[in-house]
């Protein structure tokens, strides 16, 4: 027979094993969005720039930093920082928040914008 702290320890297991799951299924909808709206110009697999530059370590790099890659000049004295709220706005209207940025694709949908950036924090 299980004891209580037995009980309670095999409850938080299959708690946190739930979430894993959840975070998984998650961030393969995330990849999948990213492959389909962002995978022409951006890669993510490699820090190869294409017609945007790589996004590899996005959350938490300034913006219009990655070497090898002709940022706007916009971009380049942006000063913006990438983090969730940054990427929300930026991927909501990038000429909103970046004005003279040459990234045009908008994202409307919010829980879209969130896999996408939930996929991008992983990278």
């Amino acid at each position: 027979m299980m004891h209580t702290l037995e009980k309670i320890a095999a409850a938080g297991i299959a708690t946190v094993l739930m979430a894993l799951q959840a975070h998984a299924q998650d961030t393969a909808a995330g990849q999948k969005l990213f492959q389909q709206r962002c995978g022409a110009c951006h890669q993510i697999d490699s820090t190869r720039n294409g017609v945007g530059p790589h996004l590899q370590g996005v959350v938490g790099r300034s913006a219009g930093s990655v070497d090898g890659f002709r940022y706007s000049t916009a971009m380049q004295g942006s000063g913006i920082t990438w983090d969730a709220a940054q990427l929300d706005t930026f991927l909501t209207n990038p000429g909103g928040l970046v004005k003279g940025t040459r990234m045009t694709q908008r994202f409307a949908k919010a829980d879209e914008r969130q896999a996408i950036i939930d996929f991008l924090a992983t990278r």
